[in-house]
């Protein structure tokens, strides 16, 4: 079977527009010859004729109109189809798996995605929740693209790290509590306090804080999520111990109090992505935008 040639297509629809082959020519930046061949091997390849030529102006037939018809919608996916190739290629288009780890502050991510979308609106970002010791697997296996996860990690072959923020970390307290001017282990350690999930390597940054100190408390409660363990402290019912910039739009709200810890502790953050011989730009604009926000 003979394909359609979209040039010889887009002859017919030029001479439909404007009446005549000379008239097509000229605006298709043709010799009027190639203007008549290109008709001649159309109405060869479909079998049908499409154009009267008359002495002034050439007429299209029933079936030359329902191909111009028709035709005009398969050239405009053509187009279509050559502008999202060049979308991707450029790495304004495609798919980007990242996974986020527990420590990846609720505010920050918006604002990342925000300025994806604005850089590069046709890459869509797929999140999923996961753990910095699974990004690390998954992104070996290829089923992620892009990891956010905490630091250090076991170094793999195939995937590249990156240092990406140190933020550092405080204790929201409720208002009512009378705190020092900075939250040390031995004062904390004897009181209610709410960390991160067993699970996630902000439990281990913790718990080593406070064993520095001597201290190995029992958290009053637990939980995957930073804006869960915000609510806890806001709600009076314990202390959270959080990213600095989780916390940052409680700076003078009533009914909580953010103190620095002494000593300090910091939280640092990588940017996890496969290694690959043949770069996918979207990640590429991903991995970029991400770059943006380092510290």
């Amino acid at each position: 079977m003979r394909n359609l040639n979209l040039d010889q297509l887009q002859t017919l629809i030029a001479i439909a527009d404007l009446g005549t082959f000379a008239a097509a020519a000229q605006a298709l930046h043709l010799a009027p010859p190639t203007v008549s061949l290109h008709i001649k091997e159309l109405e060869s390849r479909l079998d049908a004729h499409l154009v009267v030529r008359g002495r002034r102006q050439a007429e299209l037939t029933p079936a030359g109109q329902l191909l111009v018809q028709e035709g005009r919608q398969l050239l405009l996916a053509g187009d279509d189809l050559i502008e999202r190739v060049r979308r991707h290629a450029s790495g304004r288009e495609g798919i980007v798996r990242v996974g986020v780890s527990a420590g990846v502050s609720t505010r920050l991510l918006p604002r990342v995605l925000e300025a994806l979308a604005q850089r590069s609106p046709g890459v869509e970002i797929r999140l999923e929740a996961v753990g910095s010791a699974e990004s690390m697997q998954r992104l070996k296996s290829g089923t992620l693209d892009v990891g956010i996860v905490a630091s250090p990690q076991p170094p793999l072959a195939e995937v590249r790290l990156t240092p990406w923020r140190t933020d550092p970390m405080v204790a929201l307290l409720p208002a009512a509590w009378d705190a020092p001017e900075h939250v040390t282990p031995d004062w904390l350690a004897h009181r209610r306090w709410a960390s991160f999930a067993p699970a996630t390597q902000m439990h281990g940054l913790i718990a080593g804080w406070f064993g520095q100190a001597g201290h190995h408390p029992r958290p009053f409660l637990t939980l995957s999520y930073p804006g869960a363990l915000k609510s806890l402290a806001v709600a009076s019912q314990c202390a959270a111990l959080l990213p600095l910039e989780e916390v940052e739009d409680q700076q003078g709200a009533e009914g909580v109090q953010i103190c620095h810890l002494e000593p300090p502790l910091m939280r640092p953050m990588a940017v996890a992505h496969r290694h690959q011989p043949a770069p996918n730009p979207a990640i590429g604009s991903v991995l970029a935008v991400l770059a943006d926000f380092a510290d």
